[in-house]
């Protein structure tokens, strides 16, 4: 992977950027930000009620045509642009639009900054971001600089610096920059914070959570993820993929509404799945197996937040195991786990000490968002869960309400990737992780049982 290229095309797209902004600057969007964090932070943001939302796709392979897909079944949108560095992917997009009933959109397929020419000739409301990680933080500015709200997958960025640039981006453009988090819109996840929303569990005084998965067979894939993503291995010792465990128990816990991150400590274990697998798969002498990585393959991080409440996190998906996400939230009143998925509420389980079925407590804490529209999804993308989080991304633009993951909580959850990255560097020692609202966590409200 060409780093050094790469982070090169990064820093030109934000000169270019700045000569976007000054055209950008006449249109009242917001205050601007000043460099460092310390502009004055716009959580709880609104903007101006969009219908329809006018659509453009950066990447298109398996997660961005998932999302194409969706938009495609969710009233109020219109997709106006593909973009993707493979011109058959671009192709296969426009056919799907097409097929359902909308005109062509345009095309963009000229090699890996394209999406540029896209933020800044098309007339869009949105630029969804489904590409390779180091492109995130890229396509995200450019949007944004060019007038656009914008989403990105997971995570959203790989460092605190650009943490930071896409929050004061936001800010100065006054444009929304969601990172997609489908796992807070996943069954079990939503009944879980209903249940704390509703008091049944306490007060939340901890949490644990991960990303547990075998990889192995897709970084080393010709396609797809295995393009790009196992080079990040050879590159960064730390939690590489915090968010999908982590994002659901924040939401819990009221991180950046009523809580923040505080500092973090990371450890991670030795390496050896990525090499052991390669050698098995491609033979000693293979080029695989010449590789050398870095990143250990289990690391466990301790979050501990501002009010003293603490996260245990983990990330392992270089070794053989079963999938999970972990999930554990722990209260005052009761404790709900998944994976397996079960719950334990003091004062109404079946008998002292023992776990129920999540499943008992459905007709009471079944979340409405899902009852709502689940059915909608199944077929989506992992459970219907894509689905819900496309969903209410577009109501959220069409009804001009603030999003239920805004940038702060985007920054927050992904800058867990270089605050654990230094802490393991450091053989654990604490990192402050950056508080991206400047204080205004003490005063925002938590996020609500939202519906559909």
């Amino acid at each position: 992977m060409a780093e050094d290229r790469n982070e090169k095309d990064r820093r030109e797209f934000l000169k270019t950027g700045a000569a976007i902004g000054a055209a950008l600057a006449g249109m009242n969007l917001a205050a601007p930000a000043q460099a460092g964090g310390k502009g004055e932070a716009r959580t709880q943001f609104r903007a101006n009620p969009i219908d329809p939302v006018r659509v453009g796709f950066v990447g298109v392979g398996g997660m961005g045509t998932t999302h194409v897909r969706n938009y495609l079944n969710i009233d109020g949108v219109q997709i106006k642009a593909i973009c993707d560095i493979v011109p058959e992917k671009v192709e296969r997009a426009q056919k799907l639009v097409e097929a359902a009933g909308q005109p062509r959109p345009a095309g963009y397929s000229k090699g890996p900054t394209d999406f540029e020419r896209l933020c800044e000739t098309e007339d869009l409301d949105l630029v969804m971001n489904a590409t390779p990680w180091e492109w995130h933080v890229p396509v995200c500015v450019s949007a944004m600089k060019n007038g656009k709200h914008t989403a990105t997958e997971v995570p959203a960025a790989m460092s605190i610096e650009d943490c930071w640039a896409l929050v004061e981006t936001a800010e100065k453009y006054g444009r929304h920059c969601q990172m997609m988090e489908n796992c807070c819109y996943d069954r079990i996840e939503l009944m879980t914070l209903h249940m704390v929303r509703k008091g049944v569990l306490g007060e939340i005084l901890h949490a644990e959570a991960g990303y547990l998965h075998d990889l192995r067979g897709i970084k080393f894939s010709n396609e797809g993820e295995g393009l790009w993503r196992r080079a990040w291995a050879q590159k960064m010792n730390g939690n590489l993929y915090p968010t999908h465990g982590l994002g659901p128990v924040a939401q819990c816990m009221n991180i950046n509404r009523g809580d923040a991150f505080d500092f973090i400590v990371s450890l991670s274990s030795p390496g050896r799945g990525l090499h052991e697998y390669a050698i098995e798969k491609f033979g000693p002498d293979s080029p695989q197996a010449a590789e050398k990585y870095v990143l250990g393959d289990v690391n466990t991080s301790l979050i501990k937040t501002k009010l003293g409440k603490t996260i245990i996190l983990i990330h392992d998906t270089n070794l053989p195991r079963p999938y999970s996400r972990i999930n554990l939230v722990q209260g005052t009143k009761g404790i709900a786990h998944k994976y397996p998925d079960r719950v334990y509420i003091e004062g109404k389980a079946a008998r002292a000490h023992q776990w129920d079925e999540f499943q008992k407590f459905a007709a009471e804490f079944e979340h409405p968002l899902w009852q709502a529209i689940a059915a909608r999804g199944e077929g989506r993308g992992h459970g219907g869960m894509d689905y819900i989080e496309d969903y209410r991304l577009i109501w959220s633009l069409r009804h001009g309400e603030p999003l239920d993951q805004d940038i702060y909580d985007a920054a927050a959850w992904s800058a867990i990737v270089g605050t654990s990255c230094k802490s393991t560097a450091r053989n654990g020692k604490p990192i402050e992780i950056p508080d991206f609202t400047r204080g205004k966590w003490r005063t925002n409200p938590p996020l609500g049982i939202v519906t559909a």
